[in-house]
């Protein structure tokens, strides 16, 4: 967790933005979703997703980014050009992830969900700081970095399931790159599912709400 600790002492431009909840009180819960909106939108909007996924025991927290994005440019765009917000991001997961540990809840017991720029997020944040997880979905998104992007993380994943799903003609994200993120998580021991759907447009479908479920439940 040296990753992670030092994720905890960052500053920058989501440090100290709200941290909405849904569900379950932290300390009544008997596990977490972290819940990371896309670029444009807001923790409410991805906070209603926790209507739809209903299932009980959970506590959801939907963090929010300043100015409504994570990170200015392309998640395709040279690392450094999202920076410092990108790191400030990924610093706001740990520290969610730490507060669930304080709570009694280990990442074993904790999923993380994001949709297009969040999905990016999440997907980026656990190959950083692999190992084993609740449950990972990444909805409309890929890693982060160009093509090229050496992808050599550290650690292993021990089986955590992970669900990657997309348009096969998404304006924003290239379905090659979600393909080769899935290969990635997969080399990196994740049990990965990876559904690519027809012309969906970028959105969140009703067969994407229903792996998620199987994901919670399995908890």
């Amino acid at each position: 967790m040296e990753q992670l600790h030092h994720l905890n002492n960052v500053t920058g431009p989501h440090q100290g933005q709200p941290v909405l909840a849904a569900g379950l009180p932290l300390k009544q819960a008997k596990a977490v979703m972290i819940m990371l909106h896309g670029r444009g939108a807001s923790a409410e909007d991805i906070l209603s997703l926790a209507s739809e996924l209903h299932q009980p025991g959970f506590t959801y927290l939907a963090p929010q980014a300043a100015g409504y994005s994570w990170y200015p440019n392309s998640f395709l765009a040279p690392l450094a050009s999202n920076e410092p917000h990108l790191t400030s991001a990924l610093a706001v997961i740990a520290s969610l992830l730490a507060q669930a540990v304080d709570a009694g809840i280990e990442p074993e017991r904790t999923i993380l969900l994001g949709f297009s720029q969040g999905a990016c997020l999440a997907l980026e944040f656990v190959a950083r700081n692999a190992r084993r997880y609740g449950g990972v979905a990444g909805l409309s998104g890929g890693l982060i970095g160009p093509d090229g992007t050496p992808r050599n993380y550290p650690g292993s994943f021990d089986g955590t399931p992970m669900f990657l799903g997309c348009s096969d003609r998404d304006f924003h994200i290239p379905k090659e790159r979600v393909e080769y993120s899935a290969q990635v998580l997969q080399r990196m021991g994740g049990q990965v599912t990876a559904r690519l759907y027809p012309n969906m447009g970028h959105t969140i479908n009703q067969d994407e709400i229903h792996v998620v479920q199987a994901m919670m439940a399995a908890l």
